[in-house]
């Protein structure tokens, strides 16, 4: 659309008229409120008939503060009715009750009570009054209190029942509880209705973008004379107005009035990977010239393309989607987001280069795709692991019929405003990819999908064959392949004229800093030489080795899907299974193993070697790896490998004498020396053109001597949520992390905080994560330290028998 040469200026008058009705009486007023509702609950644990009545008291109830996950706080064990698969940790039926007080002013408009995520099937009381049930564990929902609720002084009180008692209803760790965030809502008789903007833009250029708002205003007030207005500004990223715009008025004669907007803005900042800049529409509802609601969105500017031929292309250039699929756990944290957490975790995959998540295989908590946005991650955001068909005895099939389209409606309208969300994917390895009603399924959320939005629609397919039920449904804009990298090269021939991603790639199994030699030779672990009655026996101390070279049976290694994807640009992009380790799925072993071995970073947060292939290859940072650790038994044979970029070349050095150079060749990720072990200094030097680029030494460590704390950062904020990783690094008497070391750290604080969990990344520890002390795990031990909601100074102190002390200093303000 070609630019008025007059639109600078109507812009101008427009948003001068929008600040002038912005800076009317009322505006400086609290229009709607929007209040954190996690503090001051109380909970038991077990099912108490009658709880829900305002006669019932609850003696002997514990009070805690939202999220919380309660399976998480349980012993491991294999009896646990959730299985290893589920995370071996206990279900169960949990209450949750809060009083609280509404003031007087509230009383004329209308409050809501707004649940992020509670896991599993739950029912909620206000008063007594029962509000409904939820048996989706993932999705957000909303309720109305407005006409149960006492205001001024006497209480209110709201309750709770999470039913997670039937299991195994998850193929993951689910945790147990109100694990996501709660708010409570109240806005005036005429408002925006909850997640009650859409705001897309389209003929977007470096030029100009227009930027369409549609607006569903809720009203309850229902008079065919009364009018309304939306004033409607745009803010830059740097905060100040930059366009505006006043609607039509609107007759209030209908419960939901839906509204429509378009605002062109030049020289729009689009919003890019590497470039995440936000907008936000500030949206006034105005009745007789005052402001009586108002409702922020955020909003990314940004154009993408699938191409059959040319693969994925963002803002006009071409580019390769680098992602990984996580669940939802926050490993020792469990289900219980904090977006500190979900901060930390991005932080580490954008410093690998990786710039895409999948949400695997549910709704995401609202605060990770906040994140997204916020850091530039492209998110594939999915909605279901299961259709009608089961795929654990009590899991969501139980509820599809019923609840689907409920479900995928309430996503939709929740994440559509997210410039990071670029795909949907409306289901994982579904099983009625086998029969016609794969079809029927898919055509009926496709349907649901095109009603609310317009990005591409994808599933995520174990069969990705032209017999495929889904994908022969027409419904499908993206062909979603889970693994089978072999058929990666024939896509064309099994399905032509169609667009490609890798839904979920490589299953790699990795312990991190436990190796396993040779290592030229690649396992795919367990297979039926390596099964006894069903349970792996390929390690007796259920380990991986870390070198790249096992995968499941189903996958492939880390280099081996790497290298195909950047091979052709039709691969548009993967997904690798998976960024970080998590709770269940204790593939290749079973019990006592109690979680995964497929992360590229651990279930505490520590990266595996393979981390720094990906930062080599999908980074242009200097990277210069060398592993494994220098500790052997005297003669043994051991194989380094290097990871390495932006040089031509690495030598590598045993106590000062070259054991050659090394190139990659071809398609190679890395470069390999099998030497005779010695005790001294490895020593790795890459060159580029003859100069030196990195140099990395490793060096034979001695008996464990003391400890080392190291912060990920030193300055918390007050808010009462807000966490610090501390690792606790074993070291020798020369400052070398001893690699066996399995010492036992005690973490103790004194200041205003208190240790949320503890971990070492051990797939089969079973000590507990609500504790103050952990055995180390190849060096390495975690203390997630939470602060309290008053400034001061932490001190942490680690102790360990016979080390010496270490004590680190944190900031909260």
């Amino acid at each position: 659309m070609p630019i008025n040469r007059n639109y600078s200026f109507i812009a101008k008058v427009y948003l001068l008229l929008v600040l002038a009705l912005c800076s009317t009486p009322g505006f400086g007023q609290a229009l709607r409120s929007v209040k954190d509702f996690d503090n001051g609950w109380m909970f038991h644990l077990g099912d108490v008939p009658g709880a829900e009545k305002l006669t019932f008291k609850p003696v002997g109830w514990r009070t805690l503060n939202l999220p919380h996950d309660w399976s998480i706080e349980g012993q491991f064990s294999k009896d646990n009715p959730a299985t290893p698969e589920g995370g071996a940790l206990p279900g169960g039926i949990g209450w949750y009750r809060k009083v609280f007080t509404v003031q007087l002013s509230s009383k004329g408009k209308l409050t809501y009570i707004d649940f992020d995520g509670v896991y599993q099937k739950s029912e909620v009381w206000i008063n007594g009054h029962r509000l409904g049930f939820r048996p989706n564990g993932y999705i957000s929902f909303r309720y109305e209190l407005t006409d149960y609720l006492n205001y001024g002084t006497k209480p209110n009180v709201i309750t709770v029942k999470v039913d997670n008692s039937t299991q195994p209803n998850s193929r993951w760790y689910s945790g147990s509880g109100i694990y996501r965030n709660v708010w409570l809502v109240t806005t005036g008789q005429v408002a925006v209705d909850q997640w009650g903007t859409y705001v897309t833009t389209t003929d977007v250029s470096e030029e100009s973008a227009v930027i369409s708002i549609k607006t569903t205003i809720n009203n309850n007030i229902l008079n065919p004379d009364k009018k309304f207005t939306l004033s409607t500004a745009i803010y830059g990223p740097d905060g100040k107005p930059i366009a505006g715009n006043i609607s039509p008025e609107y007759y209030l004669k209908d419960g939901m009035v839906n509204t429509s907007q378009g605002i062109r803005i030049l020289k729009p900042k689009l919003w890019s990977v590497d470039s995440p800049y936000l907008y936000k529409v500030l949206t006034k509802v105005i009745m007789d010239n005052k402001p009586v609601d108002e409702y922020w969105t955020t909003v990314g500017i940004r154009y993408f393309d699938f191409d059959k031929n040319k693969g994925f292309s963002l803002n006009g250039k071409a580019m390769k989607i680098l992602g990984v699929c996580n669940h939802h756990d926050l490993g020792s944290l469990g289900a219980a987001i904090n977006i500190r957490a979900m901060e930390r975790q991005l932080q580490m995959l954008k410093e690998m280069g990786c710039n895409a998540i999948r949400t695997s295989h549910n709704p995401p908590a609202p605060e990770l795709l906040d994140l997204c946005d916020k850091m530039g991650f492209i998110v594939m955001d999915e909605a279901f692991d299961c259709w009608e068909k089961p795929k654990a005895k009590f899991d969501y099939h139980l509820y599809f019929k019923e609840w689907a389209k409920r479900d995928l409606t309430d996503q939709l309208l929740r994440d559509r405003n997210h410039p990071s969300v670029f795909i949907w994917s409306i289901g994982n390895e579904i099983p009625e990819q086998g029969d016609s009603t794969g079809t029927r399924i898919a055509k009926e959320l496709a349907a649901v999908v095109k009603e609310y939005d317009n990005r591409p629609i994808t599933t995520a397919n174990d069969k990705p064959w032209n017999g495929n039920f889904i994908v022969k449904s027409g419904e499908l804009d993206l062909v979603g392949y889970n693994y089978h990298h072999n058929d990666y090269e024939s896509f064309h021939k099994t399905f032509p004229g169609m667009k490609f991603i890798g839904t979920e790639t490589t299953s790699a199994l990795q312990t991190r800093g436990h190796y396993d030699m040779p290592s030229d030779s690649i396992r795919r672990w367990p297979n039926n030489k390596e099964m006894k009655n069903g349970v792996g026996i390929m390690n007796a101390d259920y380990t991986v080795s870390a070198y790249d070279n096992v995968s499941a049976p189903w996958g492939s290694t880390h280099e081996e899907t790497w290298k195909l994807i950047k091979k052709h640009n039709y691969l548009s992009g993967m997904f690798v299974w998976t960024g970080f380790d998590y709770l269940g799925e204790p593939t290749p072993y079973t019990w006592p193993a109690r979680s995964s071995y497929f992360g590229i970073i651990d279930l505490a947060g520590f990266p595996k070697d393979v981390y720094y292939m990906y930062q080599s290859e999908w980074t242009n940072k200097p990277v210069l790896h060398i592993f494994p650790h220098w500790n052997w038994e005297a003669g043994k044979t051991v194989d380094v490998w290097a990871y390495y970029n932006n040089a031509d070349e690495v030598e590598l050095f045993l106590n000062g004498k070259s054991q050659g150079v090394k190139r990659r060749r071809g398609e190679d990720l890395h470069v390999m020396w099998r030497l005779k072990f010695e005790p001294g200094t490895l020593k790795a030097v890459s060159r580029k053109n003859g100069e030196v680029v990195l140099t990395k030494e490793i060096h034979t460590a001695g008996a464990p001597a003391k400890i080392e704390l190291v912060a990920d950062r030193n300055n918390l904020t007050a808010t009462g949520k807000d966490l610090a990783f501390i690792t606790a690094r074993i070291l020798d008497a020369d400052g070398n992390v001893v690699p066996n070391a399995d010492n036992r750290v005690t973490f103790k604080l004194t200041g205003n905080a208190f240790i949320a969990a503890v971990d070492n990344g051990d797939p089969v520890s079973h000590d507990p994560f609500k504790a103050d002390n952990v055995k180390a795990f190849h060096g390495l031990a975690l203390g997630i330290i939470q602060a309290r909601d008053t400034p001061g100074t932490i001190a942490v102190t680690a102790v360990s028998p016979g080390l010496s002390t270490a004590v680190i200093y944190l900031k909260i303000k």
